[in-house]
């Protein structure tokens, strides 16, 4: 299992970074924008992964379509 990651150290990191931007004087309000931004690109990724293969759904249809016809 080379590939288990370790979440729990990334979690801490994370922890580390909202304390220490805490403690330096930034908002709350900012700091959840910033988290709200960094999430879009790996949602989008993930989104785009599980679409398997890209075709749209009107392909797919016209597919089946065809197929049930013959």
């Amino acid at each position: 299992m080379r590939n288990q990651r370790n979440y729990g150290m990334y979690a801490l990191a994370a922890a580390i970074v909202v304390v220490g931007a805490l403690i330096v004087g930034a908002s709350l309000e900012s700091l959840i924008w910033l988290v709200l931004v960094a999430a879009c690109p790996p949602m989008m990724f993930f989104m785009v992964k599980g679409m398997h293969g890209g075709h749209s759904r009107d392909e797919r249809d016209d597919d089946l379509l065809h197929k049930r016809h013959q």
